[in-house]
């Protein structure tokens, strides 16, 4: 039963790593019916940004573990937010208005761009994460001792889901981003800048990937320039499985894999572990093609 718990809480930290990044997928999807291929190695760039970061400026050392973690995420997610807005302007705004196999194509180009200039820049070997970034410690949890680091990336993810949410659901803005996700042409005539809203959307989606690198690179210690398509493939199932376009369902799709994949490679074989994330996307794609909660993706009337 130990075991179980341990797998458990493994599997929560893991899919909330997906489920970040699963939501970068869902926010661009859900305004401009596009599958960024770019974002895993936006994501990937987010996680080699917080080493360096973490070996040049020693934030930890100046500012101590809490508010050096705190700093070091808003830069790293405040940098990969930069690269997304960027990426959008050179690579998909030009073909917005092309058929969407282009857009589709000039992702797939990006994609092998970014992982080949990352590759270039830092080497095709393993990059390792200083130790003790945080404290490695174990917090006692109704007599299962769970890791710190598995706790924050859980509390972290869920956080910045439920902010994500309230901010789409509840403010001026997000008004604006459901409004350009029903109908931009209609959204333009009530005033809307429809461009801006989309920049938005390229600034939120790769800075919440960012912070799935950054707590990918502490969670496991070392990173690699390639780690972007896995990760981002099964952001992408964890995506459908909960619906794509559904913010909570990203979360809900991203936990509930992550748990599957943990609890089959301890039960099962850590081999299949890959494995049974495409799996479960095509029993998923067979049964419930909408997801789990559903597609929200408003159709025009």
């Amino acid at each position: 039963m130990e075991q179980f718990f341990q797998q458990l809480t493994n599997g929560l930290a893991v899919g909330g790593i997906y489920a970040l990044i699963a939501l970068g997928y869902t926010m661009v999807y859900g305004v401009l019916k596009l599958i960024n291929f770019a974002h895993g190695d936006l994501f990937t760039y987010g996680a080699y940004l917080g080493m360096t970061l973490l070996t040049s400026l020693f934030l930890q050392d100046r500012l101590g573990a809490v508010a050096g973690f705190l700093v070091l995420a808003v830069m790293v997610m405040g940098l990969v937010a930069l690269f997304g807005v960027i990426l959008e302007r050179a690579v998909y705004r030009p073909v917005r208005e092309s058929h969407r196999l282009a857009a589709v194509v000039s992702a797939l180009g990006a994609s092998i761009f970014l992982q080949n200039t990352l590759m270039l820049i830092y080497g095709a070997r393993f990059q390792v994460y200083p130790d003790d970034v945080l404290p490695r410690v174990a917090v006692n949890v109704l007599g299962l001792e769970i890791p710190l680091m598995r706790i924050v990336v859980v509390l972290a993810s869920v956080v910045m889901m439920a902010v994500l949410y309230f901010f789409v659901q509840k403010t001026t803005i997000g008004t604006a981003i459901r409004a350009t996700a029903i109908d931009q042409g209609a959204a333009r005539l009530m005033g809307i800048d429809v461009n801006r809203v989309i920049r938005l959307v390229f600034l939120i989606g790769p800075a919440l990937g960012g912070a799935a690198g950054l707590l990918v690179g502490l969670y496991y210690g070392q990173v690699n320039f390639t780690m972007g398509w896995l990760y981002g493939m099964k952001a992408f199932t964890a995506a459908i499985l909960g619906g794509i376009g559904n913010i909570p369902g990203a979360m809900v799709g991203g936990l509930l894999l992550g748990v599957i994949e943990a609890l089959g490679a301890a039960y099962l074989s850590t081999a299949w572990k890959d494995a049974i994330s495409f799996i479960v996307l095509i029993l998923i794609l067979i049964v419930r093609p909408t997801g789990l909660l559903g597609e929200r993706v408003a159709d025009k009337v």
